[in-house]
């Protein structure tokens, strides 16, 4: 049983959402923003980027309607904004290269930034069409159904993908 609502799932569709999601920044920025609303501040210090490249990259996803205004609050010397996603979930029904290649390279980057030992494991192995359906809804629902710890618990990316290899 999936505990994901039909509203917390965006599909990526337009030209804008796809150059959107096309670079590692914005993907790790979106990776930041799942957990709960941000500032620019913030996402810098955890992305180890400068504010004015994260101020950059929310604009893109703002305009491409992937993340919004998520409140303010006052700070010495002004007004800090909130970020936060629009969607718990973003669904890419064709994925284009860019996006992919940015997605990740953004992982690749949260790897290197683990404090802890993380899996990466990549298997080639023939299957039927049914054998590989039933697989890729097994590993769907897995990841539908792992049960959430309570804040404060350190956030866990995960990164599925069954594809069929080309043939030569």
């Amino acid at each position: 049983m999936s505990h994901q609502s039909d509203q917390s799932v965006q599909q990526i569709s337009t030209p804008q959402q796809h150059s959107a999601i096309a670079h590692p920044t914005r993907q790790r920025l979106m990776f930041a923003l799942s957990g709960r609303p941000s500032t620019i501040s913030r996402l810098a210090a955890q992305l180890g980027v400068n504010k004015g490249s994260v101020s950059h990259h929310l604009r893109v996803l703002s305009e491409a309607g992937l993340i919004q205004e998520a409140g303010t609050r006052q700070v010495r010397g002004g007004t800090e904004k909130y970020y936060r996603r629009t969607a718990e979930r973003l669904v890419v029904a064709r994925p284009q290269a860019e996006g992919t290649a940015a997605l990740f390279g953004a992982v690749a980057q949260e790897l290197e930034r683990s404090p802890v030992g993380h899996l990466l494991t990549l298997r080639h192995i023939r299957l039927s069409p049914a054998k590989a359906a039933r697989l890729a809804k097994a590993l769907a629902e897995l990841v539908d159904e792992a049960e959430e710890e309570p804040e404060g618990e350190p956030r866990h990316g995960i990164l599925v993908t069954l594809y069929q290899q080309a043939e030569a």
